[in-house]
């Protein structure tokens, strides 16, 4: 039982510690000394766990594409309703609120966790074949959250949700890549202002109000003298 905690520890700094040498170096440039060197654990001990770079670089993505999860089930609606304060008015139904929301966290974690900023990296990273990390699963969440949406009468009319969803992954998979290559800091505020730009042209209108009992409408026709 010991020997298996102790293994399990150092299976989690050697991933911690590659995500912080990918993302400040590049899977290309980084180097399976220096992840052991980071993670205080010899070589034999990090070959014995990963036998090469592009298993260690795959758990990366694995345990970033978890991370991501984890911040979309947070976020997520019990029945009824989005957890979390509103987000503005006019920020449409319960699954744009949810989007907005959980890509809000999603700038958060990119800048506090090095695992999920690697992660996003790796997937975009040109010197590596085939892979994917949490960009995919991410695409793939937003097209099915808006594709709802649609289906809710929360878009705006004409407004198609495959469109939408790919401005929202291209501006997100975008802040992602400054975070990972040019250590550039993530702030909810930049959140802020790209749905205050796209929110008023996604959503639907809210619906209009009925009038209020004993206010007769307004009259029409020439103003009395």
């Amino acid at each position: 039982m010991v020997k298996q905690v102790r293994a399990a520890r150092t299976r989690q700094a050697l991933v911690r510690a590659a995500a912080e040498v990918f993302a400040d170096d590049g899977y290309a440039l980084a180097s399976l000394p220096a992840i052991s060197r980071r993670a205080g654990v010899s070589t034999g001990a990090l070959h014995f766990h990963f036998p090469s770079k592009d298993l260690l670089a795959r758990e990366v993505e694995a345990a970033a594409t978890a991370s991501l999860q984890r911040l979309a089930a947070r976020q997520d609606a019990p029945p009824g309703g989005v957890s979390g304060g509103p987000v503005g008015a006019g920020a449409g139904g319960a699954g744009l609120r949810l989007l907005v929301e959980v890509s809000r966290d999603l700038v958060l974690g990119l800048s506090a966790d090095p695992v999920l900023r690697a992660g996003f990296g790796l997937g975009g990273d040109p010197s590596r074949k085939g892979g994917e990390g949490p960009g995919r699963w991410w695409s793939e969440w937003v097209h099915a959250l808006l594709r709802e949406a649609h289906g809710a009468g929360e878009l705006a009319e004409g407004v198609s949700p495959e469109a939408a969803a790919v401005a929202v992954v291209a501006a997100t998979l975008g802040l992602a890549g400054l975070a990972s290559r040019h250590r550039f800091h993530l702030s909810p505020h930049l959140v802020e202002q790209f749905w205050a730009l796209l929110l008023p042209g996604l959503a639907a209108p809210p619906p209009r109000r009925p009038a209020r009992p004993g206010i007769p409408a307004a009259e029409t026709g020439p103003a009395p003298r």
